[in-house]
């Protein structure tokens, strides 16, 4: 195992006033800047489509149930939203554009939007898409690798709490 050389303080002080206009951008950044903010805008496209889902569900539940489901819903739209804003807040930092247009939201978003008509099918497409965010995000991570360690530990922390929402999602369901 052969150790790691550091950088001597001069060449890190010389490296950070070079391209300074790129922020946090350094030399040492070392993904395809382009391909993460595409797939950082996929991700937002997710998250903003799961927190118009969950609103709509928390407005529309009805039924003997309803009342513990809609807190969830309301719950997790609220997380799905910090999850876009954190996302759109890693966006700019890497130089690129958040992607809020409406038109693009559901074309980009890897999970779909599906009403549901009844509680159960809510629950159950919640889950479904929170399952599609868990294997997108977990496949984002293992890309990602150490070539970007925020934006991975970004996708790590919401990919433990979308599993979260799976878990209360499955739940739910096992108890209509």
């Amino acid at each position: 195992m052969t150790a790691i050389e550091l950088t001597d303080v001069q060449t890190l002080r010389q490296r950070a006033r070079q391209h300074v206009e790129n922020g946090a951008v350094t030399e040492g950044y070392h993904a395809d800047r382009e391909r993460i903010i595409r797939l950082l805008n996929e991700a937002l496209a997710t998250e903003l489509v799961c927190t118009l889902r969950y609103k709509r569900h928390y407005f529309m539940a009805s039924g003997v149930k309803a009342s513990i489901a809609a807190e969830e819903f309301l719950e997790h739209a609220n997380q799905e939203a910090e999850h876009a804003d954190r996302i759109a807040e890693r966006i700019v930092q890497l130089g690129g554009e958040p992607d809020f247009n409406p038109d693009n939201l559901s074309k980009n978003s890897h999970a779909q939007y599906v009403a549901g008509a009844t509680l159960k099918e809510m629950v159950l497409e919640d889950l479904v898409a929170e399952r599609i965010a868990i294997d997108s995000y977990r496949e984002i991570i293992q890309y990602i690798g150490d070539k970007d360690p925020t934006t991975r530990r970004i996708f790590e922390d919401i990919l433990a709490q979308e599993e979260e929402h799976a878990d209360d999602m499955s739940d739910l369901l096992q108890g209509l």
